[in-house]
This record gives structure tokens, C-alpha cells and sequence, in this order.
């Protein structure tokens, strides 16, 4: 036997006893020849039982129920139902006999087991249950100063399972509600963005706002400075009040001064408007005398240019005799030519004159 406890392999007869002692016989007529020679469902129930009363916390016991994985992977999960609470409770038995030290336990012998893998097991299986009783006898004094332990588990095992369903509710409400979490964090991400804005036109703002108080303060200083010059010209004003109401005479003088002043100042102004008067007609003539003048210079400019061009001509006239002396017909045709020349120049020096 591969197991971790002391107690030796027992005979049928003792393994019947014990089971039916500890009430894990699967069946209430079990006698020592069905260990000798087991059916298949021996193991399976003996287990089954043993988990149920020693193992399994009630309400922890295999249900026969398939899980969501099962049923994804299973094409028709009615017809595997009994075949997965077999397989499940070898799970369970292979677990738990490996943590006893019992090893080696195999889905044969757990299926179609041997006489001999039959005792080795229920004799490990009852061996942990003696070894248990005498840790619970062991442990009954501090059991017995906590009676209500089983209570209070139960207490705390609902208050978990109600703490679990709020928590399911609470994450089933949060998915609910989601959107409108986004929708609020989209209207707070906007709101923050309008923030930003408020916040830049308050400095804009508290800029103007410093700006406006600088003119301000100036304002009021020219207003102080008005203010001042207004009580000093008051005070001014009063001195020459008092100086009028003791020296009426002085003021009079001082008036008909005043008076003669303007006059004197009105009629040079009169004689000043004369003169501009005299001084612009003075130049309004002075101004076509020079126009006159200017189309006079232009006339006797004309004039001079074309006294050179009869120079000129007179010139090329004599040169011209010089050569023709020797030709007599044609000194007769340069001869009417210079009299008609001459007579233009006498006619343009006349023209001069007379202008």
C-alpha cells in the first residue's frame, strides 16, 4: 500500500464494519464478500459519500450540473451528464488520495478496480479517518469554546454570497450606465475646454481691467490737479474781487485802458487789412507785368533768332557776291535776291520797332 499512514491494510470484514460505523456504505446491506469481489459503483459511492460528510461544506457538493464551458464544448450535454459527474468525482478522489500520500490512483481502478486496489483504498480512505477523529478529538476543547463556528460560517458564507450578487448588480448597473458616464465625461472634457476659454478672456480682461485702472488713476490725478488749480484761480478770483470792491476807480481806469487798447488794436488791425489789400492788388499787378514781360522776352527772343538768321544770311549773301563777280547773270539774280533780303530785314527791324 502506497499510503502515508500508519494503519495496517484491513480485512474486508473491518472495512465493512468501519464504513457502515462512519456511514459511507454506499449501500445498507454491504457485507464483507461485496469488498472481496466489488461492482464497479463501490469506489464511486463509498468516495461519494465520503466527500458529502467529510469534505464537501454543505452546499458545496457536486450538483450534476454542467457549466457554460461544458456545454459550449458538448454537441448533446444530456447524454454526457453522468459520464462528467464520474469524471469529476475521480478528479476529486485523485486529489484527494495524492494528498494522503496514496498514489498512483487511476481512472481504472477507479472504474474497474481490482479486489486488491479495492482494500488498498478503502483501507487508506479509513486510515485518514482514524487519523481525522483523533485530530478532532485533539482539537474538541478549542471546537467546543466556538460552538456556533458552523453558524457563523454559514453567516458569513450568504453574507459573501449576498456581497457577491451586490457586486454583480453593481457591475451590472456600472454597464448600464456607462454611456452615460461617457456622455457626462464628454460634457466635462467640453466644459473644461470652456474653462480654458473663461479663463484666458478673465486674463484678457484683468489686463483691460489694469489697463482701465491706470487711466483711471490718471484721470483722477488730473482731476486732483484740476481741482487744485480751480481753488487756486478761486482764490485768485477772490483776491481780485477784494481788490475790486476796495479800488473801484482802478478798475475803471483800467477798463477804459483796455478799451483804448482794443480800439487801437481794431484800427491797426483795419490799416493791416488795407495793406495786405493794397500789397495784394500791388502783387496781383506786379504778376501780369511779369506775364507781360514773359511773352515780351519770348517775342524779342524770336525776334533776336531771327536777326542772326538774317546775319547769317547776309553773310552767306556777301560770300556769295565774291565769288559771283566773275558771273555776271548770276551776281543780276543774287543782286534781286540781297535786295529782297534786305527788304525782309528792313521789314523784321520794323516789325521790332513798331512793337
Amino acid at each position: 500500500m502506497a499510503s502515508g499512514f500508519g494503519f495496517p491494510i484491513l480485512s474486508p470484514a473491518e472495512i465493512a464494519e468501519q464504513l457502515f460505523q462512519y456511514g459511507i456504505a454506499p449501500v445498507a446491506n454491504l457485507r464483507p464478500e461485496n469488498i472481496a469481489s466489488p461492482q464497479p459503483d463501490l469506489l464511486p459511492g463509498v468516495l461519494a459519500r465520503f466527500f458529502n460528510s467529510f469534505v464537501d461544506a454543505p452546499g458545496d457538493g457536486e450538483d450534476g450540473l454542467l457549466g457554460f464551458s461544458d456545454l459550449e464544448v458538448l454537441d448533446n450535454p444530456e447524454h454526457h451528464m453522468e459520464a462528467i459527474r464520474v469524471l469529476r468525482l475521480y478528479n476529486k478522489s485523485q486529489a484527494f488520495l495524492d494528498s494522503i500520500q496514496f498514489k498512483d490512483f487511476t481512472l481504472a481502478d477507479f472504474t474497474r478496480p481490482t479486489p486488491r486496489r479495492v482494500v488498498e483504498v478503502l483501507s487508506a480512505l479509513i486510515n485518514f479517518l482514524f487519523y481525522r477523529e483523533e485530530k478532532v478529538t485533539l482539537l474538541q476543547p478549542i471546537v467546543s469554546e466556538t460552538p456556533d463556528y458552523h453558524e457563523r460560517t454559514l453567516e458569513l458564507k450568504a453574507r459573501m454570497a449576498q456581497l457577491q450578487k451586490e457586486i454583480a448588480d453593481h457591475e451590472l448597473a456600472e454597464q448600464m450606465e456607462e454611456p452615460m458616464a461617457q456622455q457626462l465625461e464628454a460634457d466635462v472634457n467640453a466644459l473644461q475646454q470652456k474653462v480654458q476659454v473663461y479663463n484666458k478672456q478673465q486674463l484678457a480682461l484683468r489686463a483691460k481691467a489694469a489697463v482701465i485702472n491706470d487711466k483711471k488713476e490718471e484721470i483722477h490725478r488730473k482731476i486732483t490737479q484740476a481741482d487744485f488749480e480751480l481753488t487756486k484761480h478761486a482764490q485768485e478770483n477772490s483776491r481780485l474781487m477784494s481788490k475790486l470792491v476796495k479800488s473801484p476807480e482802478k478798475v475803471q481806469r483800467a477798463l477804459e485802458e483796455k478799451k483804448s487798447a482794443r480800439a487801437k488794436l481794431k484800427e491797426s488791425e483795419k490799416i493791416a487789412m488795407q495793406n495786405d489789400q493794397e500789397k495784394s492788388a500791388a502783387l496781383e499787378i506786379r504778376n501780369k507785368a511779369h506775364e507781360k514781360l514773359t511773352k515780351q522776352h519770348s517775342k524779342i527772343q524770336d525776334v533776336h533768332e531771327q536777326l542772326v538768321a538774317a546775319k547769317t544770311v547776309e553773310k552767306e549773301v556777301k560770300a556769295r557776291k565774291a565769288k559771283l563777280n566773275d558771273e555776271s547773270v548770276s551776281v543780276m539774280s543774287f543782286d534781286a535776291q540781297i535786295v529782297d533780303w534786305q527788304g525782309k530785314v528792313h521789314e523784321m527791324e520794323e516789325r521790332l520797332k513798331g512793337k
